[in-house]
């Protein structure tokens, strides 16, 4: 079994994805947009993303931009998280994720003798960034 993330946008699922990669690196894969379904879709909203994927070394994780007419409601319910062996890492993936976002939790040492930090990015996503 295997359980991943799936990250819903409105519109800017290739920003998103684009800006993940510069921080994590990996590759945009298996990338469909909307143009040719058989669905009620915008004309302008036909080269929005219906399904991509970002993998990397040690990650997978798909999204897409919801159709128009779905109700999509930012929130707090599922955080990605990523594990660093090296706190330098950590803190610039950190900083990159939080600069055009919100600080949550700003990162520093923590209890379980690691470096923490919790942010949410410029598209809504929460991130949990840990360095032990």
């Amino acid at each position: 079994m295997k359980v991943q993330a799936y990250l819903s946008f409105r519109g800017e699922c290739q920003e998103a994805f684009n800006f993940y990669k510069g921080i994590l690196g990996g590759d945009i894969v298996n990338r469909e947009t909307w143009q040719n379904k058989d669905q009620d879709i915008p004309e302008h909203y036909r080269n929005k993303l219906q399904h991509a994927e970002l993998k990397g070394k040690g990650f997978h994780f798909m999204g897409y931009d919801v159709a128009p007419d779905t109700p999509l409601n930012s929130g707090n319910s599922v955080c990605m998280s990523i594990d660093y062996d090296n706190e330098k890492e950590a803190k610039e993936a950190f900083d990159a994720l939080s600069a055009k976002g919100q600080v949550n939790t700003p990162f520093q040492e923590t209890s379980w003798d690691a470096h923490y930090g919790r942010c949410t990015d410029q598209y809504g996503i929460q991130w949990m960034v840990n360095a032990k």
